[in-house]
């Protein structure tokens, strides 16, 4: 199975919708399906006015671990096949949350890596258990963040964090992301989802038009980001192809 994107009410009137990354057994890692699907379920949203909350969040006690790593091996070390990847799959899907004028609630627990992270970042509010653990590993793996999404993770979490969690594969708790400003609140594990709730709730009680333009506001204060003709030369070099062999294989890595 390579899991997918569910999409519930999460009140009687449908103002607030729940968005879950199911990928049973991995963590709700992303797989290439998923990111596909989070584009579709985002531009739908972004074009029902009934909806004036998202609440997005992972299923079992997790955000997000990743990526699926299983399916790198088949697209990967391709040039022309990764481009496509980050600049269409993934690109696709967090552009698709940027864009969306409905406001985004992130309920994090547990794991919030790499791909977890990217998607975070997309959110206006972000409330997470004190388990809660935040990074981008990515480093063990041999290959490097894709440049849109590099930035957008710097933009939320502040340069010196982005370069902590890429260059030294740092993993950081809840408290120490809400210290530096990318959480709004951490609560205790079994009080957080009764908080993001509320909060998309408060949200969606509140003037729908007013909610939809400070999103655009926002928005267009973001500079956009320039992929180089290079950014994906490194798909067929032997620390990618050693890294995420080593993972699949459960191996440290010889970089």
């Amino acid at each position: 199975m390579s899991g997918h994107i569910q999409v519930t009410p999460a009140s009687f009137d449908g103002a607030v919708v729940c968005v879950t990354l199911s990928h049973p057994g991995k963590l709700n890692a992303m797989s290439r399906t998923m990111w596909r699907e989070l584009r579709s379920v985002f531009e739908s949203l972004h074009s029902t006015p009934a909806v004036r909350c998202v609440l997005i969040q992972g299923e079992k006690n997790s955000f997000c671990a990743g990526g699926d790593i299983s399916e790198y091996p088949a697209f990967r070390f391709d040039e022309a096949a990764l481009r496509e990847f980050h600049e269409s799959d993934v690109w696709g899907g967090l552009s698709a949350m940027l864009a969306c004028d409905v406001p985004i609630v992130a309920l994090i627990e547990g794991a919030c890596m790499g791909a977890g992270m990217e998607i975070a970042s997309c959110c206006d509010l972000r409330i997470a258990s004190a388990s809660a653990q935040f990074g981008a590993p990515i480093a063990k793996l041999g290959f490097p963040m894709a440049p849109r999404e590099a930035a957008l993770v710097a933009r939320a979490a502040g340069e010196l964090t982005a370069r902590e969690m890429l260059l030294e594969a740092a993993v950081l708790s809840a408290a120490e992301m809400k210290a530096r400003g990318f959480l709004n609140r951490v609560l205790a594990d079994d009080a957080v989802a009764a908080s993001a709730e509320a909060s998309a709730q408060r949200i969606a009680s509140l003037a729908p038009q007013a909610a939809r333009l400070n999103k655009q506001t926002f928005r267009h204060a973001t500079v956009a980001v320039q992929v180089s003709a290079i950014a994906y030369q490194y798909a067929d070099s032997p620390e990618h192809r050693e890294g995420i062999t080593a993972f699949l294989h459960k191996r440290k890595p010889q970089f």
